[in-house]
């Protein structure tokens, strides 16, 4: 890291990809604010995390949850957005709830979020915003047209910002995962293998977030894809 300390949103912090990296930030001395559905989920006395609760899916409720944002971490120079969730099947098994929950929480609450909180980076001397995406942002897959779409909607809208605000302080970085082992899969049919190497690992995610935070304010890390070694999907019975 920076020898400079960071002040980082996590969303999605209780649980996951967020979690490993609020406690990373943490443990780096950095100070969190973590954004989670449930804060008792990920309750901790460290003196440089504090909590938001906050349902993605709410969008009427982002305007405030930023400025409590704000008021918490007035000096909030970096937003990490991890939160998002998996559901899959053909299309025709989706109502349109359940096809606009998804697309809200994966992509449309994390556009309006960092639209509510933009301003203020663009004052910071230099900040970060790192999204994570999936590897279902670089290819289609079966059975997962409206997961795909949500994430290949976050690339191209990072992708875009990132345009945006090139004459800025503000860098904007993608991280793409294959299958990590997470709670992710809880609620699915299928999961990552259990051998090593057959899945990543929610640190190993982490890592390269860190990495992106480590680069020089002249330098922007567009986007990093990771995989596992072996991938291997297995189908809960």
């Amino acid at each position: 890291m920076q020898p400079v300390k960071r002040s980082v949103l996590v969303t999605g912090a209780s649980s996951g990809i967020g979690r490993a990296l609020a406690r990373r930030l943490l443990d780096q001395g950095h100070s969190v604010v973590g954004v989670s559905r449930d804060c008792r989920r990920f309750a901790t006395e460290h003196p440089g995390f504090s909590a938001v609760e906050l349902d993605l899916a709410e969008l009427e409720r982002l305007p405030a949850a930023a400025k409590q944002i704000q008021l918490q971490a007035p000096e909030l120079d970096t937003a990490i957005f991890a939160a998002g969730y998996g559901q899959f099947g053909g299309l025709e098994q989706f109502s349109a709830a359940q096809i606009e929950r998804l697309m809200t929480v994966n992509f449309t609450a994390q556009a309006c979020l960092t639209r509510l909180l933009l301003p203020n980076l663009k004052r910071r001397p230099f900040a970060n915003l790192v999204y994570i995406g999936s590897e279902a942002a670089l290819k289609g897959s079966r059975n997962g047209s409206i997961y795909c779409a949500s994430k290949f909607a976050l690339r191209g809208f990072s992708q875009a910002l990132r345009d945006e605000c090139g004459k800025s302080p503000v860098r904007v970085s993608l991280v793409n995962p294959g299958m990590v082992d997470t709670e992710f899969f809880e609620r699915l049919g299928f999961m990552p293998g259990k051998q090593a190497g057959q899945a990543l690992r929610a640190d190993d995610v982490a890592d390269a977030v860190l990495y992106i935070l480590q680069a020089g304010p002249h330098c922007v890390i567009d986007e990093i894809n990771l995989n596992p070694a072996s991938k291997v999907i297995e189908f809960k019975k």
